[in-house]
């Protein structure tokens, strides 16, 4: 066990500071370099930010469904990591954007249309929203300052997670998403299920 901690540990750093790589080179490479980075390569970005989103959604309410599985629990420590790497990639993109078209970008911004049901469009914006919120909070210092709050805001995590696979489960019809959203949702809801009924026998034990 304490070796499995300390690859755990050492993955941790390792998605932490490849994210952290990414967020001071990518928005500028896919910027000046667009047709360097297209097609394949975007699509293996994606795909690593929602399987890096997936585990995140899915670890917790495996270690709560399975208690006695010593090796399940330690896993909950990546998620931190793991949502880090992937909406680092999503903010990556974002900035790219900001730095092709900056009146353009924040023009789209604020009308109607940026956030229409049209195409989901306001699903992938509202998980985009989500993803640099938790980025941004993903620290030591803003969960000092927020306190209670700070907790809240990591909720967002399931807007993340629901808008992005919603709309690419829609939009490309991608079977993967909708794997993703099977088990994400059937694991929550048994995991909060679980979780209730061991609060109740604990309760029912102490009266």
């Amino acid at each position: 066990m304490k070796s499995y901690l300390y690859l755990i540990g050492r993955t941790q750093t390792f998605l932490l500071g490849i994210s952290v790589f990414m967020l001071m080179t990518l928005p500028g490479l896919l910027a000046l370099y667009p047709d360097t980075f297209s097609g394949p390569v975007i699509d293996h970005l994606y795909t690593a930010s929602h399987f890096a989103l997936f585990f995140v959604m899915s670890v917790r309410p495996l270690a709560d469904i399975f208690t006695d599985t010593r090796w399940i629990r330690p896993l909950v420590i990546l998620r931190k990591g793991a949502g880090v790497f992937s909406a680092s990639i999503i903010v990556s993109f974002i900035l790219s954007k900001f730095i092709v078209d900056p009146s353009g970008f924040l023009g789209d911004f604020g009308t109607m249309a940026y956030w229409s049901f049209h195409n989901f469009a306001l699903f992938t914006h509202l998980a985009d929203i989500s993803a640099v919120l938790l980025l941004i909070t993903s620290n030591n210092l803003s969960k000092r300052l927020l306190g209670k709050n700070w907790k809240r805001i990591q909720r967002l995590s399931y807007v993340y997670f629901y808008g992005s696979t919603i709309y690419v489960l829609f939009i490309y019809s991608d079977p993967v998403a909708l794997f993703y959203l099977i088990v994400v949702t059937f694991l929550t809801i048994m995991a909060f299920g679980m979780n209730r009924s061991r609060k109740h026998v604990a309760v029912t034990a102490s009266t």
